[in-house]
């Protein structure tokens, strides 16, 4: 099993990675603080004084602003491979009232910030429902159903993962090593090492310099969160535990 495309673009526009947004009749990109709702619509915290929140006013008569968030993943190890990019389009509309407090609740879900407690002082949000995903990976652009991306859930270990492969590195990498070379039937001369981690298993490069190789050791099952792995993990960072 592996993450579907609408999962990969549901976890890079949750929230964890930087952004840019692009809009309509204006000159950009900008940076944004984002993240999503359990819908997966787009939130956008914006500085009342700023170049994007007088991008974000609507023209007259107008309730809303062509926008465009786009999410490019930053791989968290060297020679671990980019998910891609998102790019997701909508209209975005500003929130008043009750519809701030609760969009500001579930931007605290992902993105928690002492500058949400200033929304409608400092700040505004802005949401947008999704009209068009795109999912950019490998050289080619792929149209990905709205509906399957609301229904995606992001991965719970993206925010991790980083920290996750450098605990790995730093305190397993002979325990990692050895494990993963009785698995894959590797020579004693190569180091095997985890360069991804998702719900749904590892990402293994192997190989010598220059010819490195990537292979895929799925889970019995989707993990629900870092405790779930550790315990998935925990014979190959602890010898005896398969002694």
């Amino acid at each position: 099993m592996r993450p579907s495309p609408a999962e990969i673009v549901r976890t890079l526009v949750a929230g964890w990675l930087p952004a840019l947004v692009h809009l309509a009749r204006h000159a950009g990109p900008h940076q944004v603080r984002h993240a999503t709702d359990p819908d997966g619509r787009v939130l956008l915290l914006v500085p009342i004084v700023s170049d994007l929140a007088a991008a974000l006013s609507p023209p007259d008569g107008g309730a809303d602003v062509a926008t465009v968030l786009d999410v490019l993943d930053l791989p968290p190890a060297a020679g671990a491979p980019s998910l891609g990019r998102a790019w997701i389009s909508g209209w975005a509309k500003r929130l008043d009232g009750d519809e701030a407090r609760r969009a500001a609740v579930d931007f605290a879900a992902t993105q928690p910030t002492g500058d949400l407690l200033d929304v409608g002082r400092r700040f505004r949000l802005y949401r947008f429902e999704v009209a068009e995903v795109r999912w950019e990976h490998a050289g080619g652009v792929r149209r990905i159903d709205p509906a399957a991306y609301a229904e995606a859930e992001p991965d719970p270990l993206h925010a991790v993962e980083a920290e996750l492969l450098a605990d790995l590195a730093d305190h397993h990498a002979e325990q990692v090593a050895g494990h993963l070379r009785q698995r894959l039937k590797l020579s004693g001369g190569e180091s095997p090492r985890v360069v991804r981690i998702d719900r749904y298993g590892l990402l293994v490069a192997y190989g010598r310099p220059g010819a490195t190789r990537r292979i895929r050791l799925g889970f019995e099952r989707p993990v629900a969160g870092v405790t779930e792995l550790s315990r998935l993990l925990h014979p190959m960072v602890c010898a005896r535990a398969v002694a």
